[in-house]
């Protein structure tokens, strides 16, 4: 999601739309797609259960058919983009971007993965591709693999870092150190220049403050990476965090505070830095909270009015 403070005013920060209207010349949609993974902190190869927050379709809740072959969850997922769009202006034009979103969707058999890409990537009107990811499921011939694709198409890796701070991660059961990204994100780039990496941080971590989460946006961009995304953490069901809530555990961020934290991060972020999402998007059926997550377009309005100011 991207947010301007006015339409006919200059965007206070590098949005993904103007970023992909430059490198494309239209409007770029992202294809919600799930290439059958899971994740080490899942499996029993470094943990159990996830992320504490995770839930159990490992953020995939809005991937059409994730089940069907690829180009099967592709179209699916186009005839969603244009539903929409029909719904708000009647127009549906623009490319898309095969997104395999859920999990860590570099995790597996690397041949098959990388023809499951292959499939996103010849349905009409795929501009390119984006596999989000952990920083510990890149191996080196991953690496070199996806440095052939991105000499053709346009290729992002998006890396789930959410915090800098290693207790914040033992707490959420990320499994891996900091460290590893900061080594990924430099491999990566000097095995896939063209590549456009993206960072994922939560807001509102257990035991964290503002300091902390300002902090963990400057470790990002020292550490290079391209664009942001980032979110509220909001509690779903049959998570542990949702245990946490409902023992008192664990207290959410208030809209207001969370968009001071967002109007903060956004004074740290250099100008080169994409800004790819300031706000997450839970699924109704299964959120428990922040309540005021719920109504999506009235948070997209009600954080551009505060931006504005």
């Amino acid at each position: 999601m991207d947010y301007e403070s006015d339409e006919n005013k200059a965007p206070m920060y590098l949005t993904a739309s103007a970023y992909y209207k430059s490198l494309f010349g239209c409007k770029v949609y992202k294809l919600a797609l799930d290439a059958g993974c899971t994740c080490p902190n899942r499996d029993g190869t470094k943990g159990v259960g996830g992320c504490i927050f995770c839930s159990q379709t490992g953020s995939g809740d809005f991937i059409v058919g994730h089940k069907r072959p690829i180009q099967e969850q592709a179209e699916n997922a186009k005839k969603l983009v244009q539903s929409k769009l029909r719904g708000r202006s009647g127009k549906t034009g623009g490319k898309y971007i095969a997104y395999f979103q859920n999990f860590t969707s570099t995790y597996g058999n690397e041949e098959c993965l990388l023809q499951k890409y292959s499939e996103a990537l010849a349905v009409p009107d795929v501009v390119g591709l984006s596999l989000a990811t952990r920083p510990d499921c890149l191996t080196d011939s991953m690496l070199e693999k996806l440095s052939v694709l991105a000499k053709e198409r346009y290729l992002s890796i998006e890396l789930g870092l959410q915090t800098a701070f290693d207790a914040t991660a033992i707490k959420i059961n990320r499994c891996y150190k900091t460290e590893e990204y900061d080594m990924i994100l430099q491999k990566i780039h000097a095995a896939i220049p063209a590549c456009h990496v993206v960072t994922h941080l939560i807001f509102g971590l257990p035991g964290e403050d503002s300091s902390m989460m300002m902090q963990s946006v400057r470790h990002a961009i020292a550490a290079g990476t391209d664009g942001i995304k980032i979110t509220v953490l909001y509690v779903v069901k049959g998570t542990e965090l949702a245990n946490l809530f409902k023992n008192g555990q664990y207290n959410c961020l208030s809209m207001e505070e969370y968009f001071e934290l967002v109007k903060e991060a956004l004074k740290i972020i250099p100008a080169n830095v994409v800004v790819h999402r300031l706000t997450g998007d839970p699924p109704k059926r299964t959120m428990i909270a922040p309540l005021w997550t719920a109504d999506k377009k009235h948070v997209m309005n009600a954080l551009a009015h505060y931006l504005s100011f």
